[in-house]
């Protein structure tokens, strides 16, 4: 074999660092060593696998068509070696979440997991859809869970599970408990609402496409936390996620609006890169997920 592990491991870290010097540091190697080893690599095979850009290291169009093959010849090499090494014990898992799956779902999921398999090692990220499919397809997360519809070349995008987004309002706003609300009173009120990219606002504009235009955006939050206060504050109505509104709903301190003409339902999904190698620990992931919720 003509080529090391340690080379490919050394390639995929300038991959994502870009940067010799903060790939060898996540290395714990001198920069030396790696920038050695890539240039024995490129040597041995007579190619080039990066653009130089500046102090900048970009794959060039072989080192990115090259990419897949190598995260999965590295994630399989790891597998195997822990397999080898403890046959029960699990590794490293990267998820990355949506706002709302994020906050609400994904840490009990995450305990649950760790309970099932005290061993495995699971980091969350959380992000808006956008940029949680950014992060799955450059290999830095293994795999998304998202409220969004999306379309990308390189992810798989599977069904998971349902929810639906509710309208609410302060508890003394005097639209609460005054029946169902019309279009006519839906285009007067200010609404405070997610940012574009995310899942939760793409649900809501296509749910209100036929008078989004006509819409009042007053604020446009990154946060379903902010979202709520300013709702509590009285800076005007909002439209998030059912799990996500249960405890202040509970609690009095915001109070669902009546809108039977809008079809606020939608899909959450899994996303993951279609050449993903399934190591043990993200095949006992789907595996609870799909328990959880089928």
């Amino acid at each position: 074999m003509r080529y090391s592990l340690r080379q490919l491991e050394i390639f995929l870290a300038i991959a994502r660092h870009e940067n010799v010097t903060h790939a060898a540091d996540s290395l714990a190697m001198s920069q030396s060593a790696a920038s050695g080893a890539l240039k024995e690599l490129e040597q041995q095979f007579e190619v080039a696998l990066f653009d130089r850009v500046g102090k900048r290291l970009q794959l060039s169009e072989l080192g990115a068509s090259l990419r897949p093959a190598a995260e999965n010849l590295l994630a399989q090499a790891q597998d195997f070696e822990r397999e080898l090494a403890s046959p029960d014990t699990l590794g490293r898992l990267r998820v990355g979440a949506t706002l709302t799956i994020g906050n609400y779902l994904a840490v009990g999921m995450i305990a649950r997991f760790r309970e099932r398999y005290p061993s495995a090692q699971v980091s969350l990220v959380v992000e808006n859809t956008a940029a949680i499919a950014e992060r799955v397809a450059r290999f830095e997360l293994d795999l998304g869970l998202v409220e969004g519809e999306l379309q990308h070349p390189e992810l798989e995008v599977s069904d998971w599970r349902g929810d639906e987004l509710v309208a609410f309002a302060a508890p003394d706003h005097p639209l609460v408990g005054a029946g169902p609300v019309s279009n006519q009173t839906l285009r007067t009120l200010p609404w405070v609402v997610r940012e574009p990219g995310s899942g939760t606002r793409q649900t809501f504009d296509f749910a209100m496409r036929d008078i989004l235009s006509d819409l009042v955006i007053n604020l446009e939050l990154q946060h379903t936390e902010a979202i709520k206060r300013a709702v509590e504050a009285g800076l005007g109505v909002g439209c998030l996620s059912r799990i996500s509104l249960a405890d202040a709903f509970g609690r009095g301190s915001l109070a669902p609006l009546e809108i039977p003409q809008r079809d606020f339902r939608r899909r959450f999904h899994i996303v993951m890169r279609r050449d993903k190698f399934h190591s043990a620990t993200l095949q006992r992931w789907l595996e609870m997920t799909h328990e959880d919720y089928t």
